[in-house]
């Protein structure tokens, strides 16, 4: 029997970074992972699976030291931003430089950041990783919780945090209710090569049936798509030959990058919406996917992710220095309330922008291009944007220390 104050259950982006996060407080970090990450050499092509990391994210990031190991392995910063409605008058656009900032983001493949965190969390003596390793059962005690793995191993914790994905089985283990719904939406995710390079701007065009985004690579004629369709749609795009789905990529995105080639295989996965009951209980909180997932309309569910790790380190850090006992469910009431609220918001904003920019009813497109265009020329109206889209109205007070600034 092993006793850790935290065992994680999820050793993906958002596990990780919380065991980084949790480094210096003094507490013993258990990180349970299925599988061993992938450490070959970088393809030479980008993979499929990619984020658009924003500020609030990569201040976390900067904190915990993984930072320096994803840039120097391939990221690329963004300084600006189009949306545009297609085959009508509604746009708008952001230029880093017009409001101080040196960039708005980066764009980084997931297996790069998943692999600097991997290799941070290794390095520190506070944290040990158990993998491969499978939850078996986990016993809900009075002042600990008892873990048994598949392998026989038995760990105890003062909690447990559950950050093993969508279908999170910690979650289901502990009859957390989930609220979710169908976006009707498949995602089609591929890499792009482009006649004209893409100047290090985030695009996405609404298309009536669909959105296309376009995301910057460190190559600068290469993008990552991610394209969100009708499931019928998205079925007839992936069975295309790649000259069909280049001509077809190229005109919905209105060449404004010349001609498309896609470079890559091509992926496609179901869009669902998911809103956990509870994103804590007794000895258990639930972080990224376990606890909520959103439309990719604004590549915000990995920053969600990663804020709901900076607001539950900085709570666990705060009553260990208390004496408190952190895993007391009344103690993560004030980790939960934040983090739902900011979830819930994220949510319905994605539900709300994705319905109005839904169909090409005539009234619903002028509306939806009468509000593009407000929003692009009424003062004040695009920095608040902005700051949202940069994750700053969402950042914990611990991480916006000076030393940490972005402009």
């Amino acid at each position: 029997m092993q006793s850790f104050d935290v065992v994680i259950a999820g050793g993906g982006m958002t596990g990780l970074a919380l065991a980084c996060s949790l480094q210096g407080s003094g507490l013993r970090i258990a990180v349970l992972e299925t599988r061993q990450p992938d450490d070959a050499p970088l393809p030479e092509i980008p993979g499929v699976r990619v984020s658009a990391i924003n500020a609030a994210s990569e201040r976390l990031l900067q904190h915990i030291g993984a930072w320096n190991a994803i840039i120097g392995q391939r990221a690329n910063p963004y300084q600006g931003m189009e949306v545009w409605d297609r085959d009508s008058f509604g746009k708008i656009a952001f230029r880093s430089e017009e409001y101080g900032f040196s960039h708005l983001g980066h764009i980084i493949e997931n297996q790069v950041i998943h692999r600097a965190l991997w290799q941070r969390a290794e390095q520190l003596n506070e944290v040990e990783i158990f993998a491969p390793a499978k939850l078996k059962n986990v016993a809900w005690g009075e002042n600990e919780a008892f873990i048994n793995l598949e392998d026989g191993r038995m760990l105890t914790a003062r909690l447990v945090v559950g950050a093993d994905g969508a279908h999170s089985w910690l979650r289901q283990h502990a009859d957390i209710p989930l609220t979710f719904w169908d976006y009707r939406h498949h995602a089609l995710v591929a890499t792009i090569r482009t006649d004209e390079p893409h100047q290090s701007v985030a695009r996405q065009v609404f298309h009536g049936e669909g959105i296309l985004a376009f995301l910057p690579l460190a190559d600068a004629h290469l993008s990552s798509i991610v394209w969100s369709v009708s499931p019928e749609e998205a079925e007839r795009l992936s069975a295309l030959t790649d000259a069909e789905f280049n001509k077809i990529l190229s005109s919905t995105f209105d060449l404004r990058l010349g001609v498309c080639e896609v470079v890559s295989e091509r992926q496609t996965f179901p869009l669902t919406g998911r809103y956990a009951r509870s994103f804590a209980a007794q000895r258990l909180a639930l972080i990224g996917d376990a606890a909520h997932t959103v439309h990719p309309l604004a590549g915000q569910g990995v920053n969600l992710g990663f804020m709901d790790v900076a607001e539950l380190a900085s709570e666990i850090k705060r009553l260990q220095r208390e004496g408190k006992d952190f895993g007391q469910y009344l103690y993560l009431r004030r980790f939960e309330r934040k983090r739902k609220h900011s979830a819930a918001v994220m949510l319905a904003g994605m539900q709300g922008f994705r319905e109005l920019f839904a169909g090409n009813n005539p009234a619903k497109k002028l509306l939806r291009d009468i509000g593009l265009t407000l929003a692009d020329s009424l003062p004040g109206v695009k920095p608040q944007l902005l700051r949202q889209a940069m994750g700053l109205n969402d950042l914990p007070d611990w991480l916006q220390s000076k030393d940490l600034q972005l402009k």
